[in-house]
């Protein structure tokens, strides 16, 4: 979105998980996708597009320091440090008011990571950990 003559750029984008600014944050993705299907009768061509059941998901890159925080706060709250038991909110809020840009929010309810891996290799000098997931709902407040 072209805001006061320019693009958002990562430096604009605040990530909240869990109440928590994530200074950690290296990248995020999230999408809402439908099944959508093709009606067909009489004839060869559809009669009407079907719609299906939404789905949210996306994928969390963050810093090895945020993600044990994470496994701190599954290891308080549900007695053991898998990430896989949480169940958290983000709020991702792209602009800075401070420099005139009009806020972007868009709220993800009910995140829920599908898999938690840790990837080292030599010559690395950090460790970027990408966590996918699948949340309820994302609500955009423009």
């Amino acid at each position: 979105m072209l805001i006061n003559g320019r693009e958002y750029e990562w430096g604009d984008i605040t990530l909240t998980l869990a109440g928590r600014v994530v200074t950690g944050a290296r990248g995020i993705s999230y999408k809402e996708s439908q099944e959508k299907n093709l009606l067909y009768g009489k004839g060869n061509k559809p009669l009407s597009v079907q719609k299906g059941n939404i789905s949210y998901s996306g994928e969390l890159t963050m810093l090895q320091s945020e993600v044990e925080s994470l496994h701190e706060l599954a290891r308080t709250t549900h007695g053991r440090a898998s990430l896989l038991e949480l169940n958290l909110n983000a709020v991702v809020c792209y602009g800075n008011p401070a420099m005139g840009d009009p806020m972007i929010t868009d709220m993800l309810y009910g995140i829920q990571f599908t898999e938690a891996e840790k990837n080292m290799q030599q010559g690395n000098g950090n460790m970027e950990i990408k966590l996918p997931f699948i949340c309820v709902d994302i609500v955009n407040h423009a």
